[in-house]
């Protein structure tokens, strides 16, 4: 009898303590159910973003003719002594004003030389010849990939003179970080051309007088592709989306400053621009017409 009652007690003992176990391990399980995130929750995802190797290169060499960088026309050389600006010289100050910008930045002043060519506003950014002659070719480092296009700089030599350029092309190579090439017209207004490369400052400007934005799609574009330029933006560019369906597209920069969408999304559709202070721009009825320039009416604020 005693035997009995010891095997039964024993029995029971094992059976809590399973309970137990059991219970244990199923509060575990509740709590590391409760700790992983649940799949395809994820919200407020960014557009997709066409691969600038994609299409600077695979577009260029399949759908649309070559479009490398315009040589600048050679004039004066330099012979004044290589002044070549510090990584401290560029830039000195800073806004934050101005959340969307690369390099060059509101409130920034760059340090550097001002060499000249002649130039008729063509070049890299692929603008057309105009009679606007205050232009300028900005060096590789600072032309971050075309998002220098288009950006009005005030450039200040040590004399005191001064000029507002507009960047049309890229001073590849010979040109330090900081250098502005500009052209002839507009180094006359700094100095004489005998001196040949100077050293200047230079900082972002709005200009209060600018045109309305306008639009061109390039050449050979249709609605299976297309490349998308904008010109006469008070500020620098930050990005540009075409409508895709319901949302909006980010299309990205190719180095001859023209926004590429390689698969056609968005080709002939709303599109809309946003400068460095994250103001934008949203632009219908722009019709699907290669290399042709569609003035808009509107334009970013001045800064």
């Amino acid at each position: 009898m005693h035997r009995r009652w010891l095997f039964i007690a024993a029995a029971g003992a094992l059976i809590v303590a399973s309970l137990i176990v059991g219970l244990l391990v199923d509060h575990k399980g509740d709590t590391d159910a409760e700790a992983k995130p649940a799949a395809g929750t994820q919200a407020d995802v960014p557009p997709a973003t066409v691969s600038p190797t994609a299409s600077a290169s695979a577009t260029e060499a399949s759908a649309t003719p070559s479009a490398k960088r315009t040589p600048r026309k050679e004039s004066a050389r330099a012979t004044a002594p290589s002044a070549k600006p510090s990584a401290a010289d560029t830039p000195r100050t800073g806004s934050a004003a101005a959340p969307l910008a690369g390099r060059i930045r509101p409130g920034a002043t760059y340090r550097g030389v001002a060499t000249f060519y002649d130039s008729d506003g063509t070049g890299a950014c692929m603008y057309d010849a105009s009679g606007d002659v205050m232009t300028g070719a900005m060096n590789s480092t600072d032309y971050e990939t075309a998002k220098a296009c288009g950006a009005y700089v005030l450039v200040r030599a040590a004399n005191g003179a001064s000029v507002t350029v507009r960047i049309t092309n890229e001073c590849p190579g010979d040109c330090a970080p900081g250098q502005i090439d500009l052209s002839a017209e507009a180094f006359a207004r700094l100095a004489q051309p005998s001196a040949g490369k100077i050293p200047i400052t230079w900082t972002l400007s709005s200009p209060s007088a600018a045109d309305t934005v306008s639009i061109r799609y390039k050449t050979g574009s249709t609605r299976y592709w297309c490349g998308i330029q904008v010109i006469g933006h008070r500020n620098p560019l930050a990005r540009l989306e075409v409508r895709a369906g319901s949302g909006w597209r980010q299309l990205s920069r190719t180095e001859y400053n023209y926004f590429i969408s390689d698969d056609g999304s968005g080709c002939g559709g709303a599109i809309r621009v946003t400068d460095i202070f994250g103001e934008q721009l949203t632009l219908n009825g722009v019709a699907l017409t290669a290399n042709a320039v569609q003035p808009t009416r509107v334009q970013f604020a001045r800064r």
